[in-house]
């Protein structure tokens, strides 16, 4: 017989993997009930990188990207650096210290991209609603940039009817 509250526990199996390194964990509302959407994996040195990144697109719902050093001796180190552009403008940030970033619903954000990893790390991101929603906007890239994404491993998902609130940032933009 199972332990009572064992249905909350989701082990890592070491079946999923992402291209900069193994998933620990994928939950949305469909692996439990009520639960948003979250997605946790390592990214690893030696991994090749994307030349763009993860293109500009924006979510229905408030986003948070979490970066983890895993030195103990200096958690506030990376281990890496990484690009992550913001806005429609494409301001430029250069991560190399852990923190999180927050994405206010409906904002324009990416590309985003590690570029450097000497030590592995971590990356947790956490969609504030039930699953992952994701609309590409492609257009505020320079041309020869879009000329570099591969367009086949990213897709709309969750936008068949787009709402941005009118208070969102990328109505402002």
């Amino acid at each position: 017989m199972a332990n009572k509250y064992e249905k909350y526990i989701q082990p890592w199996d070491g079946s999923h993997t992402h291209r900069l390194g193994p998933v620990v964990a994928r939950l949305d509302n469909d692996v439990f009930e009520g639960s948003n959407f979250y997605y946790i994996h390592w990214v690893m040195p030696d991994v090749p990188m994307m030349p763009v990144g993860h293109p500009p697109h924006i979510h229905k719902e408030a986003e948070l990207l979490f970066h983890i050093g895993t030195n103990p001796d200096d958690p506030g180190d990376l281990g890496g650096e990484v690009e992550m552009f913001m806005g429609p403008e494409l301001e430029r940030y250069v991560i190399t210290q852990s923190c999180v970033i927050y994405i206010p619903a409906g904002f324009i954000h990416a590309p985003w991209r590690p570029y450097k990893t000497t030590r592995p790390w971590i990356f947790v991101e956490v969609n504030q609603g039930p699953y992952h929603t994701e609309k590409l906007y492609p257009q505020v890239l320079p041309k020869e940039l879009r000329d570099q994404v591969d367009w086949s491993r990213w897709k709309d998902h969750g936008f068949e009817e787009l709402v941005v609130p009118a208070t969102s940032p990328a109505r402002q933009a």
